[in-house]
């Protein structure tokens, strides 16, 4: 596997796994009715899924230009981990709203 492979890769894993423990830091404060606290991890969120969605997207334009990418277990674990970080953002999204409408 060529390095700048593996920076990519690792870029992918790095970022979703910081915007999936940003969404549970948000959580975690609108469970505490902390709202402005949730709104700041969960905006955190989201800029680590844009940082890796500008990854993928390099990735993706590479491919389309005739670069074919190594389709490594490494990075299909990667982008697993960052389809479930997208997910885990949008639903505590929805969490934080339901905890806004409580309070």
């Amino acid at each position: 596997m060529e390095n700048q492979n593996l920076e990519v890769i690792m870029g992918l894993i790095v970022h979703g796994g910081n915007a999936k423990s940003y969404a549970m830091e948000a959580i975690q404060a609108a469970k505490e009715q902390q709202f402005e606290v949730a709104d700041k991890s969960i905006g955190l969120a989201k800029e680590s899924l844009v940082e890796a969605h500008h990854t993928q997207t390099g990735l993706l334009t590479a491919e389309a230009s005739g670069k074919n990418t190594e389709v490594s277990l490494l990075m299909v674990h990667s982008q697993d981990h960052l389809m479930t970080s997208i997910a885990f953002t949008d639903l505590a999204e929805e969490l934080i709203a339901i905890y806004k409408k409580i309070a």
